[in-house]
């Protein structure tokens, strides 16, 4: 089978196609054959192994969702069997034709949709969800969300509105994006390099992290709270918390996904529900074949995409 890895740290350049023997399917696993891999910015970020995201022991296949058919299923795995159609978050070594997927994560694709459809919806839908449920938006709060064209920033901006949210701003890297955004639903927009967000909001989902991070906390109004979802690091100004009574929460699908497993199963049922009625559109941005991961990564880098960018094996 064919793979992308990468054998040092670095950008874009240090991805290589490689094959590879195929994985084997161990207790609680499914072996999947990828139709569509997702491209997350902390897939992107693990390559460059400067921290921020952690970097992945090398050499490592990168990767963290998928979407494609069913060819052999593991030990102890119940409810799945070869020639289901699912779609599935993985963490890691999803760049690849072949890969294995946790099968409590999995879920199965609806017939009328497609792989390249269910990878854009479900892990950054989820991702969306969980920090929208985390925060627990009150009647008449409002919510500022960074990176609010990613793949996940653009769901975020949907289905808070969808739940209810008065006023929903959007902070992205540049104005071009703007259009995009008011025609998912926000209130405002507004670029990093304003001098003002504007007033501050009852409720941050900051999905950049790194030098915005200050920002994105001096954007919560006094006794408001910020939720931290992504893999940029950054440093919280302490005397903020204490100054302005706010509260930083800290979220990952790692440990959602095992701590709050009904509110999981619920989120996912919630996400097929909205997008079968055309009320969410997961929205792509490119789909690239495997060989040109490296474009994928580079689009990412620039925070060039508006929605997924989807790789096809």
């Amino acid at each position: 089978m064919r793979r992308v890895r990468f054998h040092t740290y670095g950008g874009p350049e240090v991805l290589r196609v490689e094959e590879a023997e195929p994985p084997v399917a161990g207790p609680g696993e499914l072996l999947v054959r990828t139709e569509a891999i997702g491209v997350t910015l902390p897939c992107v970020r693990r390559t460059h192994g400067d921290g921020n995201g952690g970097g992945d022991p090398l050499p490592a296949v990168p990767g963290g969702e998928i979407a494609g058919t069913v060819v052999a299923v593991g030990p102890e795995v119940t409810g799945f069997a070869v020639g289901d159609r699912v779609t599935s978050l993985t963490f890691k070594g999803s760049y690849a034709e072949l890969a294995l997927a946790p099968a409590f994560l999995a879920d199965r694709i609806p017939d009328d949709a497609s792989a390249v459809e269910a990878v854009a919806l479900v892990r950054s839908g989820q991702v969306a969800l969980a920090a929208l449920s985390t925060a627990a938006p009150r009647d008449g709060e409002s919510v500022l969300i960074t990176g609010a064209a990613s793949a996940t920033g653009h769901l975020a901006v949907q289905l808070a509105k969808l739940q209810g949210v008065p006023r929903v701003v959007a902070a992205v890297s540049s104005a071009a994006k703007a259009e995009f955004l008011y025609g998912l639903g926000a209130d405002e927009v507004v670029t990093y390099g304003q001098d003002s967000w504007g007033e501050p909001a009852d409720i941050v989902l900051d999905g950049v992290g790194g030098e915005l991070l200050p920002r994105a906390l001096a954007a919560v109004t006094e006794g408001g709270r910020l939720i931290f979802f992504n893999s940029g690091g950054g440093t919280v100004p302490a005397y903020e918390l204490l100054a302005g009574s706010k509260t930083v929460t800290g979220l990952t699908m790692r440990r959602f996904t095992t701590v709050h497993r009904e509110r999981y199963e619920q989120h996912r049922a919630q996400l097929w529900e909205l997008a079968g009625a055309g009320r969410l559109r997961a929205a792509v941005h490119a789909e690239l074949p495997l060989e040109e991961a490296a474009k994928a990564h580079e689009i990412i880098e620039a925070r060039a995409n508006l929605g997924k960018v989807v790789l096809r094996p």
